[in-house]
């Protein structure tokens, strides 16, 4: 019995303890967001898309055009070669690596540019996401906020509280 009430009052400290952790655990809020879904569903995403679309459209087609032009010539090349001159050939074949070398750089040129507006536009789409996310956190007192993990159980996705916030904020 001796025993029993010396040990009693640090039974009832680890008992209160152990009581009190899951109280706190439960007072931490934390959420995520897909960033993924926000760039294909949010409608300033969606805007920026057809914007980048819009800017860039005739060069692709002017690529698809001389990319095309290309083919055709090599492949005319390839039949008429074995009937040509060789100094004709030469001087063709010449030709034909130069065009292909401009197409090339005028296609890495579209590639980096296209790259360039896009990093661009979606840094503003994310910019203004993350303000959005930022409000909603505050709004319902979330203790933080993820944007990237390997497991999110689905009950702490607020992507579409962010979504909704987000296209009902009227755009800049």
């Amino acid at each position: 019995m001796k025993s029993l009430s010396r040990h009693f009052p640090l039974a009832l400290l680890l008992g209160s303890l152990v009581a009190a952790v899951p109280a706190y655990a439960q007072e931490f809020k934390a959420g995520f967001v897909n960033t993924d879904r926000i760039f294909r569903e949010a409608n300033t995403a969606k805007a920026a898309q057809a914007k980048l679309e819009q800017e860039f459209s005739r060069r692709e087609k002017e690529l698809v055009e001389m990319g095309n032009t290309l083919k055709t010539a090599t492949e005319k090349f390839e039949r008429d070669a074995p009937t040509m001159a060789e100094s004709q050939r030469s001087t063709r074949q010449r030709q034909l690596v130069d065009q292909d070398r401009d197409f090339q750089r005028k296609r890495r040129e579209f590639q980096e540019d296209l790259n360039a507006r896009k990093n661009e536009e979606l840094g503003q789409v994310l910019e203004r996401a993350n303000k959005v996310v930022k409000q909603v956190a505050e709004a319902e007192k979330y203790d933080v906020i993820l944007q990237e993990a390997v497991y999110i159980n689905p009950k702490h996705d607020i992507t579409d509280k962010v979504l909704k916030a987000l296209n009902a904020a009227p755009s800049k």
